[in-house]
């Protein structure tokens, strides 16, 4: 998906961050489970793997993965910080609302120019 396509870097953005919501969502989901390791991804590193032609792969994703150190690691192994993960889960909604928004826009302008309002 080469940046100057119709939709630029953006559809690649919405990917992304799609994919990050879910990666968040499980550390959220798995606060509580000993030995469980916190993760995130490396953003620009998955921004250019979904920029690729292949676009964000599994592998390509995985590549871009990262256990997240913990500001206070528990004794059962556990990494999630509760407080840490929920943060970064609103902050990546609200961009991916953003993000969506913009291609909304973009759809919406595309529409009305072959209208030919």
């Amino acid at each position: 998906m080469p940046e100057n396509s119709l939709f630029g870097v953006h559809a690649a953005a919405l990917e992304v961050r799609q994919r990050r919501l879910g990666l968040l969502a499980s550390n959220i989901a798995n606060a509580s489970t000993p030995g469980y390791k916190a993760k995130d991804i490396d953003f620009r590193a998955a921004l250019s793997a979904a920029d690729a032609p292949q676009g964000l792969t599994n592998e390509a994703f995985q590549s871009v993965t990262r256990f997240r150190v913990p500001l206070q690691p528990t004794l059962d192994g556990n990494t999630v910080e509760l407080a840490t993960e929920q943060t970064a889960f609103a902050e990546n909604a609200v961009a991916y609302q953003t993000t969506l928004s913009f291609l909304n826009g973009r759809i919406n302008q595309l529409n009305r120019a072959l209208r030919g309002e």
